[in-house]
């Protein structure tokens, strides 16, 4: 799907390297630049800055590799929950090994791996015996003592000190991980530390890409930035210090202007003088706001990620995966924008065709669910469930039949290959659902390919699906999702269940 662009790939790049080059000056040893938010494949920047570059970080990282080391943090307590991400649908130990692959395709080798918070928690073990046996260096560091109040503790041999100093060669050492609280900034001040200790003149700085700095608090793409992070409580604000040193407003957010005494106190005691900056906002180097080239278009972007965000989040509250409070947050945020959740366009088309799909009977187990898809040019193309499919797998068959312009009449799915699929989930694999989920539905169109012209050519158009906009009146099941995120969709569903079962495969 063609999107209008909105930002300006080039030109943050360029404004992005300059900032970081100059904030590095300053410091005649070296840089710790802590890497907020994702280093790749960073799909909610992409979706409330049309045109963003989700990998654009990488690029960044190309530009400074020569000059930069790089050191990959992971929270221990996130390892041994199994936090999930939720875009891949992976938990944040196996983002970081993904992390590191994708990093080396792109010719740029990490440090080591910092396992944060570290307590010999069993999941954080075995994943540290598993980088180390892979050949990768991996350090662990242990809750700062005294953090955040007792500054002498914190600035101390028990404090930072307590950590291992990680030996780094280049003059600029970028700190990123896997998602927020991973412990970047406590990986960033214990470096700072051991560099005085050494005689090094280190310094810190702060690269996040959310909340946009210099667009207003009310903005749509910071209040989106609010939805995302919802789950965290954070919230943003105008930085008072900011304002009290510059009599400027920047926008910033609650957990950085929280901090920033501390933090401030923390740098006077490690460099013994005067503190380098006078607000969190100054500690930034941000410069995306000034590659937005068109606002509406971001603004209604932004509008547009909120709402889905709301949906992701009642579906995660009937799951059990997150708490009423996170809903109601996000919810405040889509009044306080006047908007309705039907302002989302594929909403109403896909509750309509559930309701179709229950005129005609062809519900499982009296469970009717519908599907709707944007095409990106004014076409809305809808499923329904039935004995034979889910809602999703009759949604892509409805949507590439459409793009290919192929006749309702002529099949993509010979009768004989969809019942060959069916006897083999009823008779061998003794399985309850027997329609076909979106990524058995796939499998049986590739087969059908080899045979049939008319699915090969619908096949051609699955690419032209990405980016499209879909939404479900039910969570989707392990093989829909699987499919729809391979296809790049951008997906909603309504907080309903597609079966009565409690387990669900």
């Amino acid at each position: 799907m063609t999107a209008k662009l909105a930002f300006d790939n080039e030109k943050y790049i360029q404004e992005q390297k300059n900032g970081i080059l100059e904030r590095a000056k300053k410091f005649s040893n070296k840089l710790y630049l802590e890497f907020g938010g994702k280093l790749m494949f960073d799909y909610h920047a992409a979706r409330v800055l049309p045109g963003y570059d989700p990998n654009v970080k990488m690029r960044l990282l190309q530009a400074l590799k020569d000059n930069a080391d790089i050191l990959l943090c992971i929270y221990a307590g996130d390892i041994e929950r199994k936090k999930m991400r939720a875009d891949f649908g992976i938990t944040y130990d196996s983002d970081a090994l993904k992390l590191i692959d994708d990093l080396r395709g792109w010719g740029i080798d990490i440090l080591g791996v910092v396992i944060t918070r570290f307590e010999n928690q069993p999941s954080a073990l075995q994943f540290k015996s598993k980088l180390e046996r892979r050949g990768l260096r991996v350090y662990t560091h242990q809750y700062t003592k005294g953090y955040p109040t007792d500054v002498d503790s914190i600035v101390s041999d028990e404090g930072y000190g307590a950590n291992e100093f990680i030996e780094t060669d280049k003059p600029l050492v970028i700190v990123t991980g896997p998602g927020p609280c991973s412990g970047k900034l406590a990986t960033s001040l214990s470096q700072v530390y051991h560099e005085y200790k050494r005689g090094v003149f280190a310094g810190y700085a702060k690269f996040e890409t959310f909340p946009i700095w210099n667009l207003p608090l009310k903005h749509p793409v910071n209040i989106a930035y609010e939805a995302a992070t919802a789950d965290i409580k954070d919230f943003n604000l105008i930085d008072p210090f900011h304002l009290e040193a510059y009599n400027h407003k920047a926008v910033n957010y609650n957990r950085d202007v929280e901090v920033f005494p501390v933090l401030k106190r923390i740098l006077k005691k490690i460099i013994g003088g005067k503190s380098f900056y006078k607000s969190p906002t100054d500690m930034g180097v941000n410069r995306v706001g000034f590659a937005i080239m068109d606002d509406d278009a971001t603004r209604e972007a932004a509008k547009q990620e909120l709402i889905r965000r709301y949906f992701r989040y009642r579906c995660e509250y009937v799951m059990g995966l997150t708490d009423k409070e996170t809903v109601q947050r996000v919810e405040l945020l889509i009044r306080d924008l006047n908007l309705e959740l039907e302002y989302r366009r594929v909403v109403e088309p896909a509750r309509t065709a559930a309701i179709k799909g229950q005129e005609k009977g062809r519900g499982n187990e009296g469970i009717f669910c519908g599907a709707a898809i944007d095409l990106g040019n004014g076409t809305i193309v809808t499923g329904d469930n039935s004995k034979q499919f889910h809602a999703a797998s009759s949604l892509i068959l409805h949507a590439i039949k459409h793009l290919a312009e192929i006749p309702d009449k002529i099949k993509l799915l010979p009768s004989n290959i969809v019942d060959s699929v069916l006897n083999l989930k009823t008779n061998v694999l003794n399985e309850k659902t027997l329609s076909l989920d979106l990524m058995e539905t796939l499998i049986a169109l590739s087969i059908s390919a080899t045979v049939n012209p008319a699915a090969k050519l619908a096949m051609g158009k699955l690419d032209q699906l990405h980016g499209c906009e879909v939404h479900m009146t039910y969570i989707p099941t392990p093989g829909d999702e699987a499919g729809l995120r391979r296809l790049g969709v951008n997906l909603t569903s309504d907080p309903n269940f597609s079966t009565k079962d409690l387990f669900i495969l």
